[in-house]
Order: C-alpha cells, then structure tokens, then sequence
C-alpha cells in the first residue's frame, strides 16, 4: 500500500473517529460538523485509499471492523498529539481556541517538508508543491496558532520555538497514521518503513544479526538505521523522527521516553597488538596513566567510566575526545594510545592481531544495552517483531 499519511483527509479521519464512538452515521455528522451525505463519501474514500473495509452496515447503525477499530484508535492518537501540540504552542498566542480542528493534511505536509529541507527552495523540490503553496501553507498555520512559526535565515529559513514545539507535534501525528496505515495491510510480510536511532555497539553486534532476519521475513518493510551518539538520536527519537534507539542507557532515563535493558557490557581497556602494555597480565593505574587516552565527550557513560577507572589516581591526558569506532580503530593502530570500549566492539580487529585488550575486564565498568522508546509509543505489529528479533539477537550474545 503505497500511500503515504497525509494522503489521507483529516476531517474523514476524525469522521472515523466519531462513527466508531457515535455508533451511528446521523450522531457522527452532528460531532464532526458534516452533512449525512458529506460524512458517507468521506467514509467511503477513505475505505477506498485504505484499501479495506472500516464498517459493517446493518439497520441500527455501525459496527466497525477490526480495521476500522484499528485505524480510529490511531486517529484518535494523531489527533490528541496535534491537538497537545498546538494548545503548547499557541500558548500566548492570538489563534483560534481549537487550531487542529482548522489544519489540514496539505498544510501540515507542507510544513514539515519546509522543516526537514530548512528552506522554501529545498521543501518545493522535495514534496513536489510550488514555492507559493509552500508560504501559502506556512502562513495559513502561523494565522491559526497565531504565533510566528518559521523565520528567515540568509537564504534558507528555521523554525522558531513554536515552530519547533508544533513540528514534533505534527510528526509524531503522521507517525501515528502512518502506523495504522502499516497494520491495515493486506501483505502477511507487512509493509512500512521502520527508523532506527543505533549507538556503536549495537551498530557492531545486534542489530546486524536482528536485521539480518527480518529482512528475510518482512523482505518489503524499509529498515532505516539512523547512526549517533545517544545525544544526537535522543531528541529524533521525541521528535518521532526515528522509531526507537537501542544502546547504552541513561539512568534516569528522560521525561516522556522510556527504556528496556538488553543486556550487559562489559569495558576493557584496548590498544595495538604491539603496544608496550600488551604482555602485561594485569596493569596498575599507575601504568595506564602513563599513556595517553581516547575518551568519550564529558556527558556521555564512557567518559564516567573512564574517569572512575583513576578514582585514586591523577588523570592521564587525553588529547582525543572521539565516539566514532571507526576512527578510535584508526587511531589505535597508528599509536600507543588508550581507550576504553567493549572488546564486542572491535571483536574483527582483535580476532585480526591488529588490537588487543590490555589486561582483564574492568570490574565496575559494566553498561546496560537496551531500547529507547516514546512512553506512549505503541508499535505495529512489524515493529513488534523487529524488538523480539532484537531481544533475540541480544539473550544469544
């Protein structure tokens, strides 16, 4: 099913939404403000773009079908989202009391379009509207919420705090239609796209063997892994831009996200296969301060590991502040520089005989690996078997 969430009419799906409650088309056209006959078609092209049937007809009204059920309880969530968006941002502003009910489809496509490509030019190209439409859209938005959404930077343009506030608000909606859109398939493979935020030592391990199987189950799901550090996925991971996150954890974990442990790491310190430290079965800190360091950024769980690895003694330098595996195995090989990683994450280079681990693993250095999600997230049922394929590839390490 090729067809993408604002496709899709918001006032037929609200219209969904009150059938299902109202139980009845006359009670459901008063809600949503539509004549009979309006409300009817609208229920009709929606089955039609859906490609199933959301209601059985019989005398005393409506019952709706699995699929129906389905795809009104993920409107209703759209709509919630968008409506908690917009009441944040028109806080103190002069637009209407209920703006979501006044926004449609096009605008809101529009809008995010213009967000992602930072400017009017980069939006047009990619959504396929004209410039024109796109600052038609824009400017319809910002005199319903009342508040500037997007200003003008040089040549391109940015979101404003508003603006940012109402954007995360929109995708998490089209997120939430887009997965009940998934879970209407017909195709016992399932279909969709499914975005994943990975940290490196997922990126080294699980994730390979997770993916590996499900493609070869859901061969005509998309699979976007999105690669960073844990600060750089998080706010995506809000925003609804990626799915989930699967990594070191963070305790506590932020407000509205919500974690699930994996398994556990353990830190070793590592070098080249010929560094002086090599053949040493069990270096004293005084040792390993005597060489220099790659160590993560100062917020992130492996800096604080490697500063309680000298608790009782005075730092070592550390001329390289780095999070990308790539370049620490780069770095290792050309130098008698230190780092602390997990020895899974270099596993090929050690296996090789070009790294080594110095000394045993570290007591106390052990990390949770687990999943990120949004508290209120509910995942389809591709998503579902994607986590269990994870969870799997995870009990196996």
């Amino acid at each position: 099913m090729n067809l993408r969430p604002f496709d899709l009419n918001l006032r037929h799906l609200r219209a969904l939404s009150a059938a299902v409650e109202q139980g009845t088309l006359s009670a459901a056209a008063t809600r949503v403000g539509l004549s009979q006959p309006a409300l009817t078609q609208g229920l009709s092209k929606l089955e039609a773009q859906l490609g199933t049937r959301l209601f059985e007809r019989h005398p005393g009204g409506l019952t709706p079908t699995s699929a129906g059920a389905e795809m009104a309880a993920r409107a209703a969530t759209a709509f919630r989202l968008l409506a908690e968006a917009s009441r944040a941002t028109t806080n103190g502003g002069r637009g209407f009391s209920r703006p979501e009910q006044l926004m449609t489809a096009t605008q809101l496509d529009a809008f995010l379009r213009v967000a992602d490509a930072g400017s009017f030019v980069g939006g047009a190209r990619a959504s396929g509207l004209s410039q024109p439409a796109l600052h038609r859209a824009a400017r319809e938005l910002e005199q319903v919420i009342g508040l500037p959404l997007i200003e003008r930077r040089g040549r391109g343009v940015a979101l404003t705090a508003p603006g940012r506030r109402f954007a995360r608000g929109i995708r998490l909606a089209e997120r939430e239609i887009a997965a009940g859109i998934a879970e209407l398939s017909a195709d016992p493979a399932g279909t969709g796209r499914i975005t994943i935020g990975a940290m490196p030592l997922s990126r080294a391990l699980v994730l390979p063997r997770a993916l590996s199987r499900f493609t070869r189950q859901a061969p005509r799901v998309t699979v976007e892994v999105v690669e960073g550090s844990w600060r750089e996925l998080v706010d995506p991971l809000s925003d609804g831009v990626i799915d989930l996150m699967i990594g070191a954890l963070r305790d506590p974990p932020p407000p509205g996200l919500t974690q699930r442990a994996l398994f556990d790491d353990r830190l070793a310190v590592i070098a080249r296969a010929g560094h002086p430290l090599a053949g040493v079965a069990a270096p004293d800190r005084a040792a390993l301060a005597a060489y220099p360091w790659i160590v993560g950024s100062p917020q992130t769980p492996l800096h604080a590991h490697w500063r309680r690895l000298f608790d009782d003694h005075p730092l070592p330098p550390a001329p390289i502040a780095c999070g990308s595996v790539m370049v620490i195995r780069g770095l290792l090989g050309e130098s008698d520089l230190l780092t602390l990683l997990s020895p899974d994450q270099v596993a090929l280079e050690i296996a090789a005989g070009v790294l080594t681990t110095i000394g045993p693993p570290l007591a106390g250095s052990i990390r949770h690996i687990g999943l990120t999600t949004r508290t209120d997230w509910r995942p389809t049922a591709m998503q579902r078997r994607l986590i269990a394929l994870i969870e799997e590839a995870s009990a196996s390490l």
